[in-house]
C-alpha cells in the first residue's frame, strides 16, 4: 500500500507548528453528532465517548427488513503535543435480517478505525479583543472575525478483521482488511452559544469501497448544562450513497462527565434508516499540566516606536516642571 499525499501533508504540518493550549475547564466532547472537532483534549488527557443505537432498515427494493442494536466506543488521547491527538473509534453492530429468501443474525465489527488529528490553525490564537471604553456600537458590532474556521486535519488507518455484512457491497466483493482515511476539519464559534462543525473525508482510499463523505454539525448551548444540536452527514460512493439527518441533545453532568440522546433518519428508501441512540463521555485530567501560551509582545519596531514615545512624554513633563 502506497503512502498517500494527504498523509505526508499532515506529518509536515506537525513538524513546523507551535505548541498552545487546547484543554478546555469542561468537557468537549464529538457526541452526540458523528463530525470530529478540530481541537483535540489536551496534552495527557484520556477521554472515552461511547453509545448505544437502536438501528432499523428497509429496503424497498429488495425487499429486506433488519433491526437490532449498534455499540460504538471512541477513544481520544492527547499525545506529545497539545495539538496532537491520537483517535479510536470502534462501531460493533448485531441485528436480526429478514428477506423472503432468508432470515438470519448478522454481528460483525462495523467500523475499526485508528487515526491522529492535529489542529493546523487557530484563528484565536494569540488573540486578544480589546474593548472600546469610547463606544457601545463598536464593542457590539459584528464580528467578522468569526466566519474564520479552526482548522485540523486528520489522517487513520480503517481495519477489516473480518468479511463485513454492512458495507452494502454485492455478494463476492471482499473489502481490503486495511485502507486509508484523510479528513479536513473547520470549526466556527458564533458568539458564544452556537458551534458550527464541518467535516470534508476520503474514506477507504484505493480500494473498490472508496467514498467521499461530508458531515455538517450545528450545535447551540442552550445553558451551563444543556445544549442541542441538528446535522447533515452525506456519503458518496460506488456501493452506497445517502443522507442522514440527526438531531440530539446533551447534558453536562459534570465538568468532566456528559450524557446524551440522540435520533436519526436518512432520505432514501434503499434501504430507509432509523435510528435512536443514548451516550456517555467521560474525560481523565489527572496527568494534565496546563501550558502556558505565548503573547505576542510585538516586533522591535513597535518597541522603538513605544521607547520615542516615552521619552517625547518625558521631555514634555520635564518642559512644564521648568
Amino acid at each position: 500500500m502506497k503512502l498517500h499525499p494527504l498523509f505526508l501533508v499532515f506529518i509536515l504540518t506537525i513538524c513546523f507548528q507551535n505548541s498552545f493550549g487546547q484543554f478546555t475547564d469542561e468537557i468537549n466532547s464529538n457526541r452526540p453528532g458523528r463530525s470530529m472537532m478540530a481541537f483535540s483534549v489536551g496534552k495527557t488527557v484520556f477521554q472515552t465517548e461511547a453509545g448505544l443505537h437502536y438501528m432499523n432498515e428497509d429496503h424497498y427494493s429488495l425487499d429486506y427488513k433488519a433491526n437490532g442494536v449498534m455499540a460504538e466506543l471512541d477513544i481520544r488521547w492527547g499525545l506529545f503535543f497539545e495539538q496532537l491527538e491520537l483517535i479510536a473509534e470502534i462501531q460493533y453492530q448485531n441485528d436480526s435480517y429478514s428477506s423472503y429468501i432468508i432470515d438470519k443474525n448478522r454481528s460483525a465489527f462495523k467500523k475499526t478505525l485508528i487515526g491522529a488529528k492535529y489542529l493546523v490553525y487557530d484563528p484565536f490564537k494569540n488573540y486578544e479583543e480589546k474593548p472600546n471604553l469610547y463606544s457601545w456600537k463598536a464593542n457590539h458590532r459584528f464580528k467578522w472575525r468569526q466566519f474564520i474556521p479552526a482548522v485540523g486535519v486528520y489522517a487513520g488507518v480503517n481495519l477489516n478483521f473480518s468479511d463485513n455484512p454492512f458495507n452494502y457491497a454485492p455478494v463476492g466483493i471482499e473489502e481490503s482488511a486495511i485502507s486509508p482515511k484523510a479528513m479536513l476539519i473547520a470549526q466556527n464559534h458564533f458568539g458564544s452559544r452556537w458551534v458550527l462543525v464541518t467535516n470534508l473525508s476520503y474514506n477507504k482510499i484505493g480500494t473498490d469501497f472508496a467514498s467521499i463523505d461530508y458531515i455538517i454539525t450545528l450545535t447551540r448551548g442552550f445553558n451551563k448544562q444543556w445544549s442541542g444540536f441538528i446535522e447533515n452527514q452525506g456519503y458518496n460512493s460506488d456501493f452506497y450513497s445517502d443522507g442522514l439527518f440527526r438531531l440530539g441533545a446533551a447534558y453536562l453532568f459534570n465538568k468532566d462527565m456528559q450524557i446524551d440522546a440522540s435520533v436519526g433518519k436518512n432520505i432514501k428508501n434503499t434501504p430507509s434508516i432509523m435510528t435512536a441512540g443514548v451516550g456517555f463521555s467521560w474525560r481523565f485530567t489527572k496527568n494534565y499540566k496546563e501550558v502556558k501560551i505565548e503573547i505576542d509582545k510585538g516586533s522591535k519596531m513597535d518597541k522603538k516606536v513605544k521607547k520615542k514615545a516615552e521619552k517625547e512624554e518625558k521631555k514634555r513633563k520635564d518642559a512644564v516642571g521648568e
